[in-house]
């Protein structure tokens, strides 16, 4: 089955927003593992707007699951990687004054900048992971980084999933076949919900992980944490039947 890393970061929001330790992003991580997820996935950025440096180095020292890092490759989010020695760090090309991550790396023009990352991650004993559209040219690409595994950007499925969900899933379909064929290893993640994950999971074969975070989290809101996170893997269990 397709495994659940729950992106944290709007706990850390929700946090901040008033200050304190109210809601524990600790806790709730474990809280979230103990429900079932198979991994924590959280995305420091350079203001610390919600998830901060201190929370990564706290979560390394007391998730049982995967963790995995996501984050432009900057001197200081090398650091911290370099410091925490995730099981993943999935790599995005986002500007720091971006509210979410909008774009996909350009492999091509962007290709030896990738390679010196990855190489570093390598020598880390960290798996990486390069956040790309589905675009079958990018792709190809990406596996000439020395990359272990591309995260497949979802947002324009997820736009197209209520008008026409197979003309929608058709480019992740194709993209996952040239990652897979490449020797590369496949994420997905951005604007997956309850509504539109079990497709999509059954659609693109050999999908391994999808990180969600911001639907995930406001469901729990109407459903409770424990429940949602039970709805998402219910939904991956449905794709894998």
């Amino acid at each position: 089955m397709v495994r659940l890393s729950v992106n944290i970061n709007k706990i850390a929001t929700l946090r901040n927003a008033r200050g304190g330790n109210i809601p524990d992003v600790v806790r709730t991580a474990n809280d979230i593992e103990r429900f079932g997820a198979e991994g924590i996935t959280v995305h420091p950025r350079p203001d610390e707007r919600h998830i901060r440096r201190d929370d990564v180095i706290s979560l390394s020292r007391v998730l049982s699951t995967e963790f995995n890092i996501e984050g432009y490759p900057s001197a200081e989010y090398m650091a911290l990687i370099r410091e925490v020695r995730p099981a993943q760090a999935t790599l995005v090309p986002d500007p720091p004054e971006v509210l979410t991550s909008n774009a996909g790396w350009d492999t091509i023009s962007q290709q030896d900048f990738l390679k010196d990352i990855i190489a570093e991650l390598k020598s880390y004993g960290v798996r990486s992971s390069v956040f790309i559209d589905p675009d079958a040219k990018r792709i190809e690409m990406a596996a000439r980084t020395g990359t272990d595994r591309v995260e497949l950007y979802t947002e324009a499925y997820a736009s197209g999933y209520l008008r026409d969900r197979a003309a929608a899933v058709a480019p992740y379909r194709l993209a996952g076949k040239i990652a897979i064929d490449a020797g590369m290893g496949l994420n997905a993640g951005h604007d997956l919900n309850l509504e539109n994950l079990s497709f999509f999971a059954r659609e693109v074969v050999g999908l391994e992980e999808v990180s969600i975070g911001h639907a995930l989290i406001s469901d729990a809101l109407y459903f409770g944490l424990q429940n949602t996170v039970q709805l998402y893997l219910r939904e991956l269990q449905k794709a894998a039947q």
